[in-house]
């Protein structure tokens, strides 16, 4: 174990987390939601420091990413731990595992990563497949050595940390240890993320409109799930938020759903019912927005906002062709927003 970060004694060995939106008060010997910070003696530790379970090279395009070093590849890992309770978590696994059930195989250091980063030539490190924000002194110490190794640190995540993590990795006085995000915006009511979450919807919305203040490259993924979040009119508030709050060049991906974890009574999403939310993204000002896990629906293309041209060409993760000359359409020469 290691002392963890942003968290506060109180009478009594109790402790304050400061982490996360959740604020958990941790009574001495206890955990918090997340179950991978641990009070001992009044000092919050972290219990998975170095221990990551998930460590892959992805083409950026998993995250999902698509305007952000665009055919690159981010050296991906994970700890276990998850502050959320997500009933349809596809990652239940390793998300869900809590304290003493943590694997404790074999140290991995901040440094070992970067190196490992930096041998498989990744473009980025990319904190994901669980939640990133429970691991943070761990994801901080890394993105520290990968900044001085010029490689660039990318965050999936579900947005509930504290607007304090998140100064800490967007500090305005010197280069951001976060280059880059993608949030997901689960659902647009707070019922939603309630039930199925075990959380609230507006820390969400305040770290998106933080991240996107901040200057961190920010897109958006919702997994859009029948009869749950599917209604045109939840899409379109979704797409209206991220239109006016955060910018109409925000991508938006929007998720093919599969029954998984303890959601298996829902049927996968429909391909038109995706093909639908990204009318709906459209009609609400967004220029870009993606179809995902629907491979071949050609909801993967980046395509040109002004003169509506197929500027890169997608199937799955891999791209198929490219017609840009930097930030520019290949076509029409219109700037097209993000990093490339």
């Amino acid at each position: 174990m290691r002392e963890a970060l942003l968290f506060d004694t109180l009478p009594g060995n109790d402790v304050r987390c400061r982490l996360c939106a959740h604020q958990c008060l941790i009574r001495e010997g206890g955990t918090g939601i997340c179950g991978v910070r641990r009070n001992e003696g009044g000092v919050l530790h972290t219990v998975v420091y170095g221990y990551p379970v998930a460590q892959a090279v992805d083409p950026i395009e998993k995250k999902p990413l698509f305007h952000f070093y665009p055919g690159s590849d981010a050296f991906s890992f994970a700890t276990a731990g998850c502050n959320f309770r997500c009933t349809f978590c596809q990652n239940a696994d390793i998300s869900q595992l809590r304290d003493d059930a943590v694997p404790k195989g074999q140290y991995v250091s901040p440094e070992a990563l970067v190196v490992a980063a930096l041998r498989y030539k990744c473009r980025s490190i990319a904190y994901t497949y669980t939640e990133p924000t429970v691991f943070f002194e761990y994801a901080r110490d890394t993105a520290q050595l990968a900044r001085e190794a010029k490689i660039a640190n990318v965050f999936v995540t579900n947005g509930y940390m504290s607007r304090e993590m998140l100064e800490v990795v967007s500090e305005r006085e010197v280069p951001p240890l976060l280059d880059a995000a993608n949030v997901d915006l689960k659902s647009f009511r707070d019922d939603f993320y309630r039930q199925e979450c075990g959380a609230r919807l507006q820390p969400v919305l305040d770290s998106l409109k933080l991240i996107k203040e901040r200057g961190i490259w920010l897109e958006v993924t919702t997994l859009v799930i029948p009869g749950k979040n599917d209604s045109d009119e939840e899409l379109a508030d979704v797409a209206s938020f991220i239109a006016h709050e955060l910018g109409p060049d925000t991508p938006w991906h929007v998720s093919r759903f599969h029954p998984t974890f303890r959601m298996l009574d829902v049927s996968p999403t429909p391909p038109a019912r995706l093909v639908r939310a990204r009318e709906i993204g459209y009609e609400n000002g967004l220029k870009h927005v993606y179809i995902g896990n629907v491979p071949g629906s050609q909801g993967e293309d980046t395509i040109c906002p002004v003169c509506g041209k197929v500027i890169i060409e997608r199937s799955g993760y891999v791209i198929r062709g490219k017609h840009m000359n930097g930030d520019r359409c290949g076509y029409c020469g219109a700037v097209i927003a993000g990093q490339f």
